[in-house]
C-alpha cells in the first residue's frame, strides 16, 4: 500500500513537469482573456448552428454515437478521477503547506506548483467536456439540450480561468469535490452507453447537490478567514464563484423540481 501511495505521489505530485508548474498569463495553454473569449464563442456558435442544422439532418444513430459517447465518457471519467487523486495528493503531500491553504491561499501565494499544475488540468479538461453538448445535438435529443446545460458549460470555463488568474482561494476543494461527482457521473453515462444502466440515477443528482452546498459552506469559511483573519488570495474571484455557484444552484432546483417531483424516470443532466 505504501508503494502505491509512495508512486502516486510521485507521479501526480512530484514529477518534474508537475511539482515545477508555473502558471503564467500570456505563456501558459489557454491564460490569456481572448482564448476564453474565442474558446465560449466558438462554443455558443456551434452549439446554435449545430442545433438548427439538426432539424433538417437525421441523427446519427444509436449505433455511432453511443460507441462515441461510451469513449467520452470513459476518458472524462477516468480524467476526473486522476484530478481528484492528484489534486488531493498535492494538497495532502506538501511538507510545508498547512491543510487550510486548501480553502485559504495567502495573499501572496504564486500560481506554481502541483496544485496550480492540476488546475490548469481542470481549466482545460472543461474544453473537453463541451464534447456533452455536441453528442446530444447529434443525437437529436433537443430537449436535453436546456439553457442550464449550456449556460454551465459555457460559464464554467470563465470561473476555471479566473481561479487561476487570481490564485483563487478554495479552488483546490472545488477540484477535488467536482471531479469526483464527475467521476461517478461520467461512469453512470458509460455505463448506460455499453448497455448496462445502472439502478442509481438519482444518486448522481443527489451528489450534485451535495456539492453545491458543502461549497458554500467552504465558501463561508473561506469569508470569514478573509475578513476577520490573515486574508485569502483571490477574494474577487471567489464572488464570482459564489454568484455563479448560486445561480447554478437555483436552476438545478428548477430543473429537478420538473423532472423528480412531475416524472417517474427523470433525466440527469451533466452539472459540474
Amino acid at each position: 500500500m505504501a508503494s502505491v501511495y509512495s508512486t502516486l505521489t510521485y507521479w501526480l505530485v512530484s514529477h518534474p513537469k508537475i511539482a515545477n508548474f508555473t502558471w503564467t498569463e500570456g505563456e501558459t495553454l489557454g491564460s490569456t482573456f481572448f482564448f476564453v473569449f474565442f474558446v465560449v464563442s466558438l462554443y455558443l456558435s456551434a452549439t446554435f448552428i449545430l442545433r438548427y442544422a439538426m432539424v433538417s439532418l437525421p441523427s446519427l444513430g444509436p449505433r455511432i454515437l453511443k460507441p462515441i459517447t461510451a469513449v467520452h465518457s470513459l476518458i472524462l471519467c477516468l480524467l476526473s478521477l486522476i484530478m481528484a487523486v492528484g489534486c488531493t495528493l498535492s494538497i495532502t503531500s506538501a511538507p510545508t503547506t498547512r491543510l487550510f491553504h486548501a480553502i485559504c491561499f495567502p495573499v501572496d501565494v504564486k500560481p506554481k506548483g502541483p496544485v496550480f499544475f492540476w488546475a490548469q488540468v481542470f481549466y482545460l479538461s472543461k474544453i473537453l467536456e463541451f464534447g456533452d453538448t455536441i453528442l446530444i445535438i447529434l443525437s437529436k435529443s433537443f430537449q436535453r439540450l436546456s439553457f442550464l446545460h449550456v449556460y454551465h458549460h459555457a460559464t464554467v470555463l470563465i470561473m476555471c480561468f479566473i481561479w487561476l488568474r487570481t490564485r483563487q482561494s478554495m479552488f483546490p476543494v472545488g477540484i477535488v469535490t467536482n471531479s469526483t461527482v464527475h467521476v461517478i457521473m461520467y461512469g453512470y453515462y458509460f455505463m448506460c452507453a455499453v448497455g448496462c444502466k445502472p439502478r442509481w440515477k438519482r444518486l448522481v443528482t443527489d451528489f450534485q447537490v451535495v456539492q453545491f452546498v458543502f461549497g458554500f459552506g467552504i465558501l463561508a469559511l473561506m469569508f470569514s478567514e478573509h475578513y476577520f483573519g490573515s486574508g485569502c488570495s483571490g477574494i474577487w474571484g471567489s464572488y464570482f464563484t459564489g454568484v455563479f455557484n448560486a445561480s447554478l444552484l437555483a436552476l438545478f432546483f428548477n430543473f429537478r423540481s420538473k423532472n423528480y417531483v412531475k416524472k417517474t424516470k427523470p433525466e440527469v443532466i451533466k452539472l459540474s
